[in-house]
């Protein structure tokens, strides 16, 4: 196969896939179906993120194909402030940049995201590798360093590796998410009786409680589990906890 170029990759985009998009379906909680000429990704939630940082015009151009190539969202910036500036970044996601860079470059951005607190992880990309580097890079938490020139399924390998670091955390965000999402659909009386319900209050002394009748309280015990979602009451206990956590 030959080293990543662009001519090499928008063949590959016309072909419909890449040579190791097999291993990445396995792998990610997204999947990418190739239909003729066309990339269709289907998600229960999202699409992952790949943010390319390169001052070469080129290789911005050449990896963003690439990866869209692959059912994902490229964004490319020319420069670490250029990124630094962006208002929002998406949690499922991960970066892929180059370390020699005018002005502040690649491993100088690395501190600069963990000072900030922010972990996506990253992939190096670099013309002119060198052990120092490269270990500094590591050591920094890098996925992955990479020597251009490379070949697709190499980048692509490391981008599988840096969002299945995240895919857990990710998951994690998004279900207490669609859990916050159902509470706010209880009524105030519903969640006062929820609370109890976990607690394993019997329904008569929840009524009593409340003063109100225990048909009542079944009414809403009922209208707390379809809404919420849940078959059973270990179920709701566990929801309760992850919204406390939140």
């Amino acid at each position: 196969m030959n080293p990543l170029t662009l001519e090499a990759v928008e063949k590959s985009a016309r072909s419909g896939r890449c040579p190791n998009v097999a291993a990445i379906e396995r792998r990610l909680p997204w999947t990418t179906k190739f239909v003729g000429q066309r990339t269709v990704t289907t998600s229960p939630a999202t699409t992952p993120t790949v943010y390319v940082i390169d001052d070469d015009a080129s290789i911005r151009e050449s990896l963003s194909s690439l990866i869209r190539a692959e059912g994902m969202i490229a964004k490319v910036f020319e420069s670490p402030l250029e990124f630094l500036a962006a208002k929002e970044l998406d949690d499922f996601a991960c970066i892929v940049l180059d370390v020699q860079m005018p002005g502040l470059d690649g491993l100088a951005l690395q501190e600069r995201l963990a000072q900030r607190g922010t972990d996506l992880p990253i992939v190096f990309i670099t013309g002119n590798a060198n052990v120092p580097d490269a270990v500094r890079a590591m050591k920094g938490g890098a996925i992955d360093f990479l020597r251009k020139p490379f070949e697709g399924f190499e980048l692509l390998d490391a981008i599988t590796a840096a969002l299945s670091r995240v895919s857990a955390s990710f998951d994690d965000k998004l279900k207490t998410a669609e859990l916050m999402e159902r509470y706010e659909h209880l009524t105030p009386r519903e969640k006062e009786i929820m609370f109890l319900v976990a607690q394993g209050k019997q329904n008569k002394i929840i009524a009593g409680e409340l003063g109100v009748s225990e048909s009542t309280v079944k009414v809403h015990r009922h209208n707390v589990m379809n809404k919420m979602q849940m078959r059973s009451l270990p179920e709701l206990t566990i929801a309760i906890q992850r919204l406390n956590r939140s």
